[in-house]
């Protein structure tokens, strides 16, 4: 699918372009000549996991369409420092006039993608999964989400209305954890799953008696998500939650959790140094 084709990143990239650009890129329509042809390379200044090329080709397709992009690593491939990621070519105006906004999404893309697949790794052997969470930057969560499974984790819900997930206010606002999931029992198709975040032991056998789908393991530490896979004993999927970006995860795998969801996957990426040299020819 090509990924203009989702209105979200049609839209994301038209804005984009409009906050960079204003009403015309002065610097370069004043020191570049209307005809030239620049020639440029994406080079890796670090090793990491490529996502984002074909948002790069939507950008310059959104400028001239006539701009050639040779992308030579694929997306989820992994690259090291000093590696050419892709070479572009084409009116030397159009060039620059994307080249920020293209090299923003590629580097922020391609940090989650890296990110992701750290964590991926360091859980293998283990039946735990990596997945997000709805901790994403306005706007760009579609992307975000790719990124995560571009780099080898999967996606929890991706809004509100996809799937029933109680916290601690719907709790407190509902009477109850059981009071909670009947009324979200009696109000949602039967297809949709229901999860429970809970803190204690008490709220994690009220969520196992009221029948979650799947509950939340919210900040506890490793001890006490090994007793409560013990007690669910395979009666609902358990995530681990809170703070996971700064755990070891492979010691948080090891519990037997099925899900380790990350927000810092996505809220706290620092960008992948991606550079784009070119040339006029």
């Amino acid at each position: 699918m090509k990924i203009t084709s989702v209105p979200s990143v049609n839209e994301l990239i038209k804005r984009a372009l409009e906050e960079d650009a204003g009403n015309g890129d002065i610097t370069t329509t004043s020191t570049i000549p209307e005809s030239a042809v620049a020639f440029g390379r994406y080079i890796a200044k670090e090793d990491g996991v490529l996502c984002g090329m074909p948002v790069v080709r939507a950008v310059f397709d959104e400028i001239d369409e006539n701009i050639e992009l040779n992308i030579k690593v694929n997306e989820g491939e992994r690259f090291k420092k000093g590696d050419i990621l892709a070479e572009v070519r084409g009116n030397a105006r159009c060039v620059l006039t994307g080249e920020r906004v293209g090299l923003n999404l590629l580097q922020h893309l391609s940090a989650i993608a890296t990110r992701t697949a750290e964590a991926v790794e360091k859980v293998q052997g283990y039946k735990a999964k990596i997945t997000d969470t709805r901790k994403t930057t306005p706007g760009l969560r579609y992307l975000e989400k790719l990124a995560v499974r571009v780099g080898g984790g999967t996606n929890h819900r991706y809004n509100l209305s996809d799937g029933v997930l109680i916290k601690d206010n719907h709790i407190v606002a509902a009477g109850g954890i059981t009071n909670a999931v009947k009324a979200a029992r009696n109000a949602v198709p039967h297809t949709l799953k229901i999860e429970v975040e809970v803190e204690d032991f008490d709220q994690l056998n009220e969520a196992l008696d009221a029948g979650a789908d799947i509950i939340m393991l919210d900040n506890m530490s490793c001890e006490d998500m090994r007793k409560a896979v013990e007690i669910v004993n395979g009666r609902a999927y358990l995530e681990a939650s809170g703070n996971m970006g700064e755990r070891e995860l492979s010691e948080v795998a090891a519990t037997g959790v099925d899900i380790i969801s990350i927000g810092a996957l996505t809220h706290s990426v620092k960008a992948m140094d991606i550079s784009l040299k070119f040339k006029l020819i």
